[in-house]
């Protein structure tokens, strides 16, 4: 049932014309690179970002620390397993934490 459409050769001449286009990719001047993300954690850094704060979300940390949300979030349950943090709110993985007061 019905084929590809043949082009007429202009249609095809503007078709070779971008592709060619395409393989150049080239920076514009107002754009800048995504910021580089990092795999692992400054723990000291975290630990006072987390005490400093009256409550933190997985995704906050990661903001705040340039981490990927996984490296985050490992970190708030080993944290929250060593009694750094108890866990005061949230539902379906999305939890929100607070530091215990020492």
């Amino acid at each position: 049932m019905g084929g590809n459409k043949n082009k007429s050769p202009s249609q095809q001449e503007k078709s070779q014309n971008k592709n060619k286009e395409s393989g150049k990719k080239e920076k514009k001047k107002g754009q800048e690179s995504k910021p580089d993300v990092k795999l692992t954690i400054n723990e000291n850094e975290a630990t006072k970002i987390i005490k400093n704060s009256k409550v933190i979300t997985v995704f906050e940390l990661a903001k705040q620390t340039n981490v990927k949300v996984s490296t985050a979030n490992t970190f708030l349950i080993k944290s929250l397993e060593n009694g750094l943090v108890k866990r005061f709110g949230g539902f379906s993985g999305h939890h929100i934490y607070q530091p215990v007061s020492s």
